[in-house]
């Protein structure tokens, strides 16, 4: 009786702990609340196993529990329950499997209409790129990484002239417009995580991975990089700031484009900020 009942407040006191637990997700800030809604299905159905199998175990305990003269049968299989077993847990993983397969698929299928900008990550710090007046981003090699080139620009490249660098500094968003985020890593692995996104990625080294977004609320949010990428891995840290429109361009106009800071010509940073007027 002990023990069932041991059982029983274990399992009593989990779920009472899941439901009151302050650890819940931030709230979100991008359209991927389907992943909210898939780990949500994973809980549920993990959960009702969970109950079912130690409420069950509680119930073995006190319902067989060794009593003086009596003897257990010995019963080496069981087919009918061997199958129930396996029918229903074959339904239980796939009910999990296939809403993550669904919008996995949402995940990797970016909209015509997104922007691409660029993520770079090295230890410790981010790095940010954004599409200039061209609305292009210019290409990239890791042998051009210096301190003056800290994203690899190719020099040569015309669509990468009025690009804007953010070196070591915060990225802001535009509300409600999607952005396919390109990843690059130019040490170790890293993973751009922003909670409040719902959507992280690795960045591998020799890879260029991607995801996309669209915000859906205004904000400063952390980003936090995923991966244990070495000792000051806590240290790198940056801000995603999504802003309105007036607010966002405000700031778009005070940063340096690339030929500024390669010490190109001036138009370049004149024509981005008139619109090419």
């Amino acid at each position: 009786m002990a023990v069932a009942l041991i059982l029983l407040l274990i399992l009593i006191g989990s779920v009472v702990f899941h439901l009151l637990s302050p650890w819940w997700a931030t709230p979100i800030a991008t359209n991927w609340r389907y992943i909210d809604d898939t780990i949500n299905i994973t809980f549920w159905i993990t959960g009702t196993a969970f109950f079912a199998v130690v409420a069950f175990m509680a119930y073995c305990v006190f319902r067989f529990h060794h009593k003086e003269g009596r003897q257990a049968a010995y019963n080496p299989e069981n087919k009918r329950l061997e199958w129930w077993l396996s029918v229903g847990t074959g339904i239980g993983v796939a009910a999990m499997l296939a809403p993550g397969l669904v919008v996995w698929h949402q995940f990797v299928t970016v909209p015509t209409e997104a922007t691409e900008i660029e993520v770079m990550g090295q230890q410790w710090q981010w790095s940010f790129r954004l599409p200039g007046q061209d609305g292009r981003l210019g290409t990239t090699d890791v042998r051009n990484i210096n301190s003056d080139n800290p994203m690899g620009l190719n020099r040569d490249d015309p669509y990468g002239q009025d690009d804007v660098v953010i070196d070591n500094g915060d990225l802001h968003l535009l509300l409600g417009k999607p952005v396919k985020i390109l990843l690059r890593s130019v040490d170790v692995l890293h993973d751009f995580y922003v909670p409040e996104f719902r959507a992280k990625m690795d960045l591998v080294p020799g890879m260029v991975t991607y995801f996309w977004i669209k915000p859906i609320r205004t904000g400063t949010f952390d980003v936090l990089c995923s991966q244990l990428c070495g000792a000051a891995h806590a240290d790198m840290r940056a801000k995603v700031i999504v802003e309105e429109e007036s607010k966002y361009h405000t700031w778009l106009e005070k940063q340096k484009t690339f030929a500024e800071l390669s010490g190109g010509k001036a138009v370049m940073r004149a024509t981005y900020k008139s619109g090419g007027e």
